[in-house]
């Protein structure tokens, strides 16, 4: 039986499997554990065939429960994962005998595609059937909670688990760090080492994320501490996800500290990583200098490697290099996709070159996304053109989309041209329509407590404090000659209602608080979910002339550092 195993244990083709399987079937030894081990074999190795696998399942008439694993576990890697659960409840509805493994496999191939209903009826089998006691199962099933964002469910798991390894930890460290609550994965490390429980490189990487995620930048080079005495700083994952930290939290030359320190054991990745970062603090051209030179490293630009430069080239307004690496991209056998024509329409759009931007749109092989006609409108804003503008809002229309800020833009558009009746039907169309307003929200860490602030937000402790010191900016910044960019207000009312709803947007809000809150001269760090509004913009460029504060505002797509009255971006954003 030993050979027999091992014979099927040294296929190398499908072939083999094929003439194996005709051998076992006429010479009458094709047991249940030889069957079920080539039927494995069968449907996972990468020479295999599910399909072939499936057939081989279907003509026996009483399949163990190895057999179904085997097939699930096939499916399970395949590319129509789903289909595992389907597997998994024919056999409790043919009253087949589930273990462990069946479990496992069924919960990594709803963990591929995010089935959050599946994972709850899974976890109500596997208490049913007593498995709840198995710690890789567990860690599994804590794993595909934090994936699907029930981030309750796979605490309630992890705390609940009889016993738990390095992996379990490290799961909900990623979750939570992935998820909305990245400050719990810190908290989650602090006590692995109250524990007693020794963290591995897989748990800084998740650590570092939650970092990168909340721009915690002390909480980060404690995290670079640990990571130096544990000699972790050797690994090359490890590495990469510093310079993403340090980037994500607004310190370039920090990233490229850890990019230099590690001489010859970068990766693609590394390179990537660090033209994100230039790109992301709005230096082009160092962005630039390290993709030429990663070609004398020997390293082959990926697509990710052209999204990168691109992003640099559109946030520091380099339009012919933009267009220039653009045409290049053949060069290394890359092919664009409709991200990189996302950058080009954005890059030649805030250039106003709107006519090539949509004849870039019109020009690409495959379908344009959403992205690509919501970055036009917000081109057409800049330039006020209606015509493209709508153009670039029918698009949108019919592509289904409901996002509130492609209304307002269109409105914008007409406001600025004092269409107040098509601004009326822009109102009426998003009361009829779905509409989805993404709330903006602003956060703010001061000393170690972060808070948090939505517009005309008086959740705060302070917020009478918070609203006289703003009241207090709007007085200062009147008198260097500030006149509010009501422009940005959708509704037809009067310019002083406008300028007042403008006033509390979030990010105010959380720069008055850090000015109340720190002592003077102290930097000021605002993290905000969408991109910084434009009134806002010229708001916190004065605020930092007048109350001599560094501002680091960091948006959804890139970082804003006041300083003097004047932005990093050059007001090209």
């Amino acid at each position: 039986m030993a050979n027999l195993e091992s014979l099927v244990q040294r296929c190398a083709s499908f072939s083999h499997i094929k003439q194996l399987q005709a051998y076992f079937i006429t010479t009458g030894i094709f047991n249940c554990r030889i069957r079920s081990k080539l039927l494995d074999l069968c449907a996972i190795a990468p020479f295999g065939s599910l399909s072939f696998a499936i057939s081989v399942f279907h003509q026996i008439p009483t399949p163990f429960t190895n057999d179904f694993n085997a097939i699930i576990r096939g499916l399970m890697q395949s590319p129509q994962p789903s289909t595992a659960f389907a597997w998994y409840r024919a056999m409790l509805r043919g009253s087949f005998r589930v273990d462990a493994l069946t479990c496992s496999f069924t919960l990594k191939a709803c963990a591929r595609v995010l089935a959050a209903t599946e994972s709850l009826q899974l976890h109500a089998n596997i208490i049913r059937f007593g498995f709840m006691a198995d710690a890789l199962l567990g860690t599994t099933l804590l794993d595909l909670y934090a994936k699907v964002g029930n981030l309750s469910y796979a605490r309630k798991v992890f705390d609940e688990m009889p016993q738990r390894d390095i992996a379990s930890w490290n799961s909900l460290v990623f979750g939570l760090a992935q998820g909305s609550q990245a400050s719990e994965a810190l908290d989650l490390f602090k006590r692995m080492g109250v524990e007693g429980l020794k963290p591995n490189e897989v748990t800084v990487i998740g650590v570092l994320s939650a970092c990168s995620h909340m721009g915690d930048f002390k909480g980060g080079q404690k995290i670079h501490g640990f990571i130096r005495n544990q000699k972790f700083d050797m690994n090359l994952q490890v590495c990469n996800a510093l310079i993403d930290m340090y980037a994500n939290c607004g310190f370039v030359d920090k990233a490229y500290g850890v990019f230099d320190d590690m001489g010859g054991r970068k990766c693609i990745v590394t390179w990537n990583t660090m033209i994100m970062a230039f790109a992301m603090d709005g230096d082009g051209c160092k962005a630039l200098e390290l993709f030429e030179r990663m070609d004398g490293a020997g390293v082959q630009p990926d697509a990710v490697t052209y999204l990168t430069v691109l992003c640099a080239c559109n946030h520091a307004g380099l339009v012919e290099d933009g267009v220039r690496l653009f045409n290049m991209m053949g060069k290394h056998g890359v092919e664009p996709n409709v991200k990189h024509y996302g950058c080009m329409v954005d890059l030649l759009g805030r250039a106003g070159r709107l006519k090539e931007a949509y004849d870039i749109i019109n020009s690409m092989p495959m379908v344009p996304d959403v992205v690509l006609w919501q970055s036009l409108l917000g081109a057409c804003r800049i330039y006020k053109d209606v015509e493209m503008a709508e153009i670039a809002s029918r698009n949108l229309v019919e592509m289904g989309s409901t996002n509130c800020g492609d209304f307002v833009l269109l409105s914008n558009i007409y406001a600025a041209h004092e269409r107040w009746n098509d601004v009326g039907k822009v109102r009426d169309a998003m009361k009829n329509t779905d509409v989805k307003k993404v709330p903006g929200f602003s956060y703010i860490e001061v000393d170690g407590l972060r808070h948090k602030f939505f517009t005309d937000d008086k959740s705060n402790a302070r917020w009478k404090e918070i609203y006289a010191k703003l009241d207090e900016i709007r007085f200062k910044i009147k008198e260097l000659g500030y006149i509010a960019e009501t422009s940005f207000v959708l509704h037809d009312i009067g310019e002083e209602e406008k300028e007042n709803q403008l006033c509390y947007h979030s990010e105010k809000l959380a720069v008055a608080f850090g000015l109340i809150s720190t002592s003077k001269g102290t930097p000021i760090q605002v993290i905000k979910n969408l991109r910084i509004c434009g009134d806002c913009h010229v708001v916190i460029k004065l605020v930092s002339k007048i109350y001599k504060r560094q501002i680091v505002v960091r948006d959804r797509v890139r970082f804003h550092k006041f300083k003097d009255g004047f932005c990093s971006c050059r007001d090209y954003w």
